[in-house]
């Protein structure tokens, strides 16, 4: 991957650039004692200065500060009090699960969404998986449509938390009935439906993975659900209903995760069944849908090879013509954004396709990089992205669950000398301000004098 090439910084002096350091922090310390006096604590919080409160401590977590640092400058803080704290606030969201008012438990859940996928919390959540299941269990089957979304989303969290293994099995098997029964249920909410298809995916994929008969169950299950959008016997496409095509798209990314995990046998009896239909697929009048589709073809032709060196799709030149139209698509009638989005996913298929020749891409995260350099791996990493979202460089740099799937292998120790070295957010936007405003002044002089650059 090429890297982007960085200009040379203008020349400052020394000692000016000290003089405007030491100034910014004379004048940030008295703006935040001034704010310090004004400001006035009230005893009591409400549901949403809770959720707020939750947030902020976990906005940045990916960065090398914590809240509490920033506060005090840079100072060190007692790491244990602040972790209390921390545990304090999320078993009071942990306590208004149970709330009477809906609105409570909805703010309780995008909180501990927002804590589990921006931190890991093992330890804290071993002890109180059972409570939180349960909290979970009823979210499903007593919430309104947003909750259920939203629950579910928040198990597929846990699962991963947990990593794996029994703790998340005892709750996957408990919890995927209700999953399911909402999943196939045509009057349940759309969005509800699609929070339950990657819930079903992501738990099975990290707590059942050495059981067959689960995965085959879940495999089916959610084959049940896009197979749907197939052609018929006259080689019609569906018209699907407004949002259905969304929950195709969720069921079928599921899947592919799956798939990942079987067997040979099994492959081979998926790829001869599942590669004609989605091929008359992409005509599909939903541009996600397609590329969902096109991405998919993609994987399993790579499994087809892996397994089988001489593999070849079924009608190949048909598949090829078919990316081919739609990685050059023109048509006006579908949006600009739409179009140039297919258009780059469907070359990459092609390229694939037609050379094995896939588009590398460079994940960094701490002091790590983690290559996607199949269409398997960036399946994978995919599908923890869209349940973590911007967490999953946190994950990736200390869940021991995602770093053994990715195979990065046990977290690396940052030696605690560095990481006390390290300035805070607030000294380098101290520091970045002087050099800015030293580097202004020098590039001033010179433009005055009109003189000449070489």
């Amino acid at each position: 991957m090429p890297r982007s090439k960085k200009g040379k910084r203008g020349s400052t002096k020394a000692g000016s650039l000290r003089q405007d350091v030491l100034q910014l922090q004379l004048t940030a310390k008295a703006s935040l004692k001034a704010a310090k006096n004004g400001v006035k604590v009230e005893s009591g919080a409400s549901d949403d200065e809770l959720t707020s409160d939750v947030l902020s401590h976990y906005s940045s977590a990916s960065e090398g500060t914590t809240v509490q640092e920033e506060a005090t400058g840079g100072e060190p803080v007692d790491e244990q009090t602040a972790q209390d704290e921390i545990e304090d606030k999320l078993k009071q969201c942990i306590d208004n699960l149970t709330d009477k008012s809906a609105k409570t438990r909805l703010a309780a859940l995008e909180s501990l969404r927002q804590a589990f996928s921006s931190k890991v919390l093992y330890d804290f959540l071993t002890e109180r998986r059972f409570t939180v299941s349960d909290c979970l269990e009823r979210s499903l089957k007593k919430g309104n449509a947003e909750e259920q979304a939203a629950a579910a989303t928040v198990f597929a969290l846990l699962c991963i938390q947990l990593g794996g293994g029994e703790e998340a099995a005892e709750g996957f098997n408990v919890l995927r009935p209700i999953l399911t029964s909402i999943l196939i249920d045509n009057t349940a909410s759309i969005s509800a439906r699609q929070s339950c298809a990657r819930a079903l995916g992501m738990c099975c994929y990290v707590s059942t993975a050495e059981d067959g008969e689960d995965l085959i169950r879940t495999l089916s299950l959610l084959e049940s659900v896009f197979m749907s959008s197939y052609p018929n016997r006259e080689g019609m496409l569906p018209t699907p209903k407004p949002g259905i095509p969304g929950l195709y798209s969720a069921a079928m990314q599921a899947w592919s995760l799956l798939v990942t995990l079987c067997p040979a046998s099994k492959l081979s009896e998926l790829l001869y069944l599942h590669l004609p239909k989605l091929q008359a697929s992409l005509q599909s009048s939903d541009v996600d849908y397609r590329i969902t589709v096109g991405e998919t073809i993609a994987l399993l032709v790579e499994l087809g090879r892996e397994i089988d060196e001489e593999f070849e799709v079924e009608d190949g030149e048909g598949l090829c013509g078919s990316l081919k139209s739609l990685a050059t698509d023109s048509h006006k009638h579908r949006a600009k954004n739409d179009r140039r989005k297919q258009r780059s996913i469907f070359r990459e298929v092609l390229h694939y396709i037609e050379n094995e020749d896939f588009t590398e891409e460079k994940i960094r995260f701490g002091v790590e990089s983690v290559y996607i350099d199949s269409w398997m791996r960036r399946r994978i990493y995919d599908a923890f992205k869209e349940i973590l979202e911007s967490g999953v460089r946190h994950h990736l740099q200390f869940n021991s669950l995602l770093r053994d799937i990715i195979g990065l292998g046990p977290p690396i120790l940052i030696d605690a000398t560095n990481k006390a070295n390290k300035i805070s957010r607030f000294e380098r936007h101290l520091f970045n301000s002087a050099a800015f405003k030293a580097r202004t002044k020098q590039r001033n002089k010179v433009r005055d004098k009109r003189a000449d650059v070489m």
